[in-house]
């Protein structure tokens, strides 16, 4: 039995379609009944938990030959990264309570460094607490989600302008997240073995400028990526409903990258996915 939580979101619905297409059994982890309905009708085992239940979770996990695990972020909490610490924290007892399977650990690029990360600072704590009560645990710290482009891709359509933290003429990796639902389903039909950490990127590193002449071609339109300043981050990301502080950390990871300041902990052993820009872009719109 796998056991996938997040199932409802981009990386863990891939996971678990990846797994229950090799034939294995695979039980979702959701919050609600209702959001586990269509997994059960692909015939998938559902399991009703939260972390903030560790009883439940724990149960959740029993009889696990592997587990996809993420935190998902709940970016309107004020306190945002205690918040996250002790939904990890929480976690770690479900998992301490469980028969302690091999874990793959949905983490980010940067993980590695202490500070001055915004928000990864997050999964980096989740990384050291798993660790501590899990044997065999697989991380993954991918790169920048091409997923991210969403909420811009109505400005590009509206406007023709996409707008970015990002100097537009920069090439970044970015990956989609298929391709991080894929590697984790197959590092969890691989087993585990002692700690491993996988950092991951798409086939090539793209630019905002390359994301902006990709939508264009699709939407029959000239876009421009357009870069906005730092002090813009909190405004903006404020405007999406997000709290202050979870703002601020991510004012704080733009400008970090900006700096060069946030890679790879070891970027000649970076695995590549096989999603396209463009076609992730066709799958967004």
């Amino acid at each position: 039995m796998f056991v996938v939580v997040g199932a409802t979101g981009h990386t863990g619905s891939t996971v678990a379609e990846t797994l229950l297409r090799h034939g294995r059994p695979v039980r979702v982890v959701v919050r609600s009944a209702d959001k586990g309905v269509a997994w059960k009708a692909k015939r998938a085992d559902v399991a009703v938990a939260t972390y903030q239940d560790v009883k439940a979770m724990a149960k959740a996990f029993e009889g696990a030959r592997g587990v996809y695990l993420l935190v998902p972020p709940s970016y309107q909490v004020p306190a945002w990264l205690d918040e996250q610490r002790r939904t990890m924290d929480l976690a770690a007892e479900a998992l301490a309570a469980s028969d302690k399977p091999h874990v793959v650990f949905l983490s980010s690029i940067g993980a590695h460094i202490a500070e001055g990360t915004g928000p990864i600072r997050a999964v980096r704590y989740g990384e050291q607490r798993l660790s501590a009560v899990v044997q065999n645990m697989t991380i993954l710290r991918p790169c920048y989600f091409m997923d991210n482009w969403v909420p811009g891709i109505g400005l590009a359509k509206a406007h023709g302008v996409l707008p970015t933290f990002i100097e537009p003429s920069a090439k970044i990796p970015m990956i989609s997240t298929q391709d991080i639902g894929r590697v984790a389903a197959e590092q969890l039909l691989a087993g585990g073995a002692g700690k491993k950490v996988l950092e991951l990127a798409g086939p090539e590193d793209y630019s905002p400028d390359q994301v902006a002449e990709l939508l264009g071609e699709l939407l029959g339109k000239t876009v421009t990526a357009r870069l906005e300043p730092f002090s813009a981050v909190v405004p903006t990301f404020t405007s999406f409903g997000f709290s202050n502080e979870a703002a601020r950390l991510f004012e704080e990871m733009y400008t970090s990258f900006a700096k060069g300041a946030i890679g790879y902990e070891r970027p000649r052993e970076v695995v590549r996915g096989s999603v396209t820009l463009r076609e992730a872009l066709r799958n967004m719109m």
